[in-house]
């Protein structure tokens, strides 16, 4: 591991361990600190977790999906490096399943604390009462009116609405996690922090006398987070909400910390990698302009445009909420506006012609 002057920024990513651990195994990070792996049943095959050594036993953050295979991997540990261990605490840095599904059960079987923001646990419990047909009937109307098929659109909407069912139900109670509390673990203290964008009141935690970052999904190597408008917030601005976020990391926390993020591996060089983010959403709203200067779009015919690959019902429904998002951004910076045909949303160049499209701002 290598530190940098402060004012500079590394030429590349640095990665101090050689490959992630296997299922069912740790990778001491540091002293008191361990890094493992959970398993996913997407292209994205797995969740990374820490386990943080406290005064009396292990405190969690994050805890995989609600599958037979997570809990299986979770067996293992406990029958393995962790055996004869107990979980102190939970903590869950924000509300998507791959991160808090298997909260409750890990808190159940230990009588553990949860420790998350207040929009997390909210989400959740919000979630849990509203994934009847009429939020089916909100999603499917959504992704037509932006230029889904019906089909597609059906198959979308009941993919996601399962996506959200692999969460197992939360304790009543739970300790809220607020921008800039300190939170003492085993000796050590961590300020916490908040991102935006890839979801609502995102948790990070810092260790400035250990220079380490625990950054959840708000930067990591290699891939983009999903950052995504949804049918409850048509009108959002995750992307600028995710941008801001990564600016004020990169203002606020130094470049020599080492990243220990929700996916992929531990890496040295955040500013870089922030800035690499940076660089990549604004190549995509570069391409939603391209296209949109031949002929006004729908987000449907966008989402191609951006995601080149084949994609299953799962990642079709985020590609497309993602899609959203930038063009949401461009319209907020005047440079796209949305019309309205036949009920659909198309998307142009701001001062376009009709070209027979009645126009219809929708922000």
């Amino acid at each position: 591991m290598s530190s940098v002057d402060a004012g500079t920024e590394q030429a590349e990513l640095i990665f101090p361990f050689s490959a992630p651990p296997t299922y069912g195994q740790v990778t001491e990070v540091k002293e008191g600190i361990l890094w493992a792996r959970i398993p996913l049943p997407y292209r994205l095959d797995h969740v990374n977790v820490y386990l943080i050594r406290d005064s009396d036993g292990w405190a969690v953050v994050d805890t995989g999906i609600r599958t037979d295979e997570a809990i299986a991997a979770w067996g293992q540990l406990f029958t393995g490096p962790l055996l004869g261990q107990r979980i102190s605490k939970v903590i869950v840095t924000h509300s998507h399943p791959d991160h808090i599904g298997l909260a409750g059960w890990l808190c159940d079987r230990f009588s553990a604390p949860l420790l998350t923001s207040f929009s997390t646990y909210a989400g959740i419990r919000a979630g849990s009462h509203s994934r009847g047909d009429d939020a089916l009937r909100q999603y499917f109307n959504f992704y037509v009116s932006h230029g889904m098929s019906e089909e597609a659109a059906a198959v979308v909407a009941i993919q996601g609405n399962e996506y959200l069912k692999r969460v197992a139900p939360l304790p009543h109670t739970f300790l809220r996690l607020l921008m800039a509390d300190l939170l003492d673990i085993g000796g050590r203290r961590f300020r916490v922090l908040s991102g935006d964008g890839h979801a609502p009141e995102q948790i990070l935690l810092y260790c400035e006398q250990e220079r380490l970052l625990f950054s959840a999904d708000q930067v990591i190597e290699k891939i983009s987070p999903n950052v995504s408008v949804f049918a409850e917030e048509p009108n959002g601005d995750p992307l600028g909400h995710f941008l801001r976020s990564l600016r004020w990391l990169r203002a606020s926390i130094p470049d020599d910390v080492l990243v220990l993020p929700g996916h992929m591996r531990p890496f040295h060089g955040l500013h870089l990698r922030c800035s690499e983010l940076e660089l990549h959403h604004e190549e995509r709203c570069r391409l939603i302009l391209a296209a949109c200067a031949e002929r006004p779009h729908l987000a449907a015919e966008l989402v191609p445009v951006l995601f080149t690959r084949a994609l299953d019902p799962h990642q079709t429904s985020f590609a497309f909420t993602e899609t959203l998002a930038h063009v949401g951004q461009l319209v907020r910076r005047g440079e796209i506006e949305v019309v309205r045909q036949d009920d659909k949303l198309f998307n142009r160049l701001t001062h376009a012609g009709d070209n027979g499209v009645a126009k219809q701002r929708a922000r």
